[in-house]
């Protein structure tokens, strides 16, 4: 079995795909690996391709005419992206950056465009991939809009911690790590202003960590400090895998 075809029998995607659906992906597929920093996606490139990452992890970006970043978000290994080059021919808006080392499998869309056409469950999967993708971003514009500084920031750890978290002793740590001026792009804010939020958590003990390490040491009281009555955190269960808990059920136990 090729490394290749091992990636996409193990993605929660394309596992429901048949052994010949898969073996003629496969058969279409190519594997790249790209070093840190390196471009993978770029504005306005051609749209053949979707991606699945399999090792590493991607920085998702909008980058404006005069130089400045917004990041949108983080890929980790498992998931796909590029995925609108399923359903349309449109260039790319968005700018795909390797954060550390990272390998994807790379697939022709017209290729994963036919297999949706024959499989009714991958279709309604990639379907849902987009409307989650694009419900996040939605969120991410009614906070830009509407809450300050300090409520985008709290929002963006619980947002991190749902997607990244990672149970520990002292809470939920984000196994991504992230600079003052990451979060700061995140939330549409300045590096200056980031520093001192998170200041101010430390100082009343719901964030913990050290130099690009975050850890929510006290997640529930963030949630409701912004009224977040269902955010859902990782939590160790007895065979040592995060399980999602309700936050508030975590608060009451």
């Amino acid at each position: 079995m090729t490394e290749s075809l091992w990636w996409l029998k193990q993605s929660d995607l394309f596992r429901r795909l048949s052994s010949e659906q898969l073996a003629r992906l496969e058969a279409q597929s190519t594997r790249r690996t790209f070093a840190p920093r390196s471009p993978l996606m770029l504005p306005a490139e051609a749209t053949d391709s979707v991606f699945l990452l399999t090792e590493g992890l991607l920085k998702v970006s909008h980058v404006s005419g005069d130089g400045r970043e917004s990041i949108l978000g983080y890929i980790e290994p498992g998931e796909l992206f590029g995925e609108l080059a399923i359903l349309n021919d449109a260039d790319r808006d968005d700018h795909v950056e390797a954060v550390e080392r990272s390998s994807v499998v790379a697939m022709p869309a017209a290729e994963v465009r036919a297999l949706m056409s024959e499989h009714a469950d991958l279709a309604v999967a990639v379907t849902r991939l987009v409307g989650l993708r694009r419900q996040r971003i939605e969120r991410r514009l009614r906070n830009l809009l509407f809450r300050s500084n300090r409520e985008r920031l709290l929002h963006l750890l619980l947002d991190l911690a749902e997607q990244f978290g990672a149970p520990t002793e002292d809470g939920v740590e984000l196994r991504v790590r992230l600079s003052h001026q990451d979060l700061a792009g995140l939330i549409g804010s300045t590096r200056e202003s980031v520093t001192v939020l998170m200041g101010e958590l430390k100082s009343a003990g719901d964030v913990g960590g050290g130099r690009r390490r975050v850890v929510l040491l006290n997640p529930c009281r963030i949630a409701r400090a912004v009224g977040r009555e269902k955010v859902r955190l990782p939590e160790k269960t007895l065979t040592g895998k995060p399980k999602l808990v309700p936050c508030l059920e975590r608060a009451s136990s």
